[in-house]
């Protein structure tokens, strides 16, 4: 899941803050190529400098995420 906020707490244009939860396997390589990505297209699209972008990685252990009823815990 990803969920941008806008902050006016800083000069210039109005950069989001994104929260990212997913399941936790992720390497720090993948992470970090992931949010090179999102501040990338965000100052591509939105303007303004990487600087201003945050980003937030949550990660979930798969017993505490359910889908349809049933933990990823108990998914094969």
């Amino acid at each position: 899941m990803i969920c941008a906020h806008f902050s006016s707490a800083r000069k210039g244009p109005h950069m989001p803050t994104y929260h990212i939860e997913m399941m936790e396997g992720r390497t720090v390589e993948q992470k970090r190529k992931l949010v090179e990505e999102i501040t990338r297209v965000s100052v591509e699209v939105l303007g303004g400098s990487p600087e201003s972008v945050d980003i937030l990685i949550t990660d979930v252990k798969r017993e505490n995420w359910s889908t349809g009823g049933k933990l990823w815990l108990d998914r094969q």
